[in-house]
Order: C-alpha cells, then sequence, then structure tokens
C-alpha cells in the first residue's frame, strides 16, 4: 500500500531498539521507554519539511499519529514535530 503525505506531514517508519540494562537483562516492551527515532519513507509537499526519504530523524516525545500498514509501524509526523537529522 502506498501512503503520501499530505502538506507539511512526514511519514516515518519507527526504529525499535532492544534495550537492556547495564547488568545485561533485556526489557520488555511495556517498560521500554517509547521510541523517539524514525527513518523517513515519505514527505508531504509542503515548504515546512526539511527531510527527505531515507533520512533518519529524531522526533518530539509525544509527537505524531501512529498508524499500521501492511503489518508495519508508522508515525505520522508534522514538521514542526521533527526535531532533527541524525548524520553519520
Amino acid at each position: 500500500m502506498k501512503f503520501k503525505p499530505l502538506g507539511d506531514r512526514a511519514l516515518a517508519q519507527i526504529i525499535e531498539r532492544e534495550e537492556k540494562t547495564e547488568s545485561g537483562i533485556v526489557l520488555p516492551d511495556t517498560a521500554k521507554e517509547k521510541p523517539q527515532t524514525a527513518d523517513i519513507v515519505a514527505v508531504g509537499d509542503g515548504e515546512e519539511v526539511k527531510v527527505k526519504e531515507g533520512d533518519t530523524i529524531v522526533f518530539a516525545k509525544y509527537a505524531g499519529t501512529e498508524i499500521k500498514l501492511d503489518g508495519q509501524d508508522y508515525m505520522i509526523l508534522d514538521a514542526e514535530d521533527i526535531l532533527g537529522v541524525v548524520e553519520d
């Protein structure tokens, strides 16, 4: 299924990382904090969106709308909720 965000929005796929304590215990999903990094999958045609497809971004903690497409979790984010791009 294809999805094109409208206006100043971007579609991002959430990056899930396995979290461990310092002693090596793997934390269950219920104990993890909400992830704040994602990969940009699609970008709307608004002028405020400063990211492109393929960028890894950091977004505000309680931002966006979570959706599920083809069994994958995604977020629709407003341009103002994207805090920055992760550079290698």
